[in-house]
C-alpha cells in the first residue's frame, strides 16, 4: 500500500498539499497555514489518537473528550531536527480507567503508530496523561 500527496506552490512560502480530494495549507511563515514541522507533530497526534480511540473502544472504555498536545525541542544547527518530542494526552474519563488508557497509549506509540515509529528513530518520544 502506498501513500501519495501532491504539493503545489501557491506564492511566497505558501503551498497547498493534496491527498485525494483533501487539502491542507502549508506556510513557511505560518501566517496562512501550518508550518511543515507542525504538520509532523500533528501527524503523530492524529496517528496515535486514531489508535487510542480504536483500542479504548475495544477495551470498552468510555470517554467523552480527547485532546493531544504535541511539542518538540529542536537542534540549533541546520538542519534543525527534533531532539525530543513531548506528547500530552488529555482525556475525559473515569479515573478508574487510567491504567487502560496508559496501555492504549503505550500500544499506539510502541506498536501501531507508524508516524511515532519513524520519528522515534531520531527523536525520543515522551508522554504524559491527564485524566480530566
Amino acid at each position: 500500500m502506498s501513500t501519495k500527496t501532491i504539493t503545489h506552490w501557491q506564492k511566497d512560502q505558501q503551498f497547498k498539499s493534496y491527498h485525494g480530494k483533501n487539502e491542507i495549507k502549508i506556510d513557511g511563515k505560518r501566517e496562512d497555514g501550518f508550518g511543515a514541522k507542525a504538520l509532523v507533530l500533528s501527524a503523530i497526534a492524529a496517528c496515535s489518537g486514531i489508535d487510542i480511540v480504536d483500542i479504548l473502544g475495544k477495551m470498552r472504555v468510555q470517554f467523552s473528550d480527547l485532546e493531544i498536545e504535541t511539542e518538540a525541542e529542536q537542534t540549533e544547527e541546520h538542519p534543525k531536527v527534533f531532539k525530543d518530542i513531548f506528547v500530552t494526552y488529555k482525556l475525559k474519563t473515569d479515573l478508574s480507567n487510567e491504567d487502560k488508557v496508559k496501555k492504549a497509549i503505550d500500544l499506539s506509540l510502541d506498536k501501531y503508530c507508524g508516524v511515532s515509529a519513524m520519528l522515534r528513530k531520531n527523536s525520543p518520544i515522551h508522554y504524559k496523561l491527564q485524566i480530566l
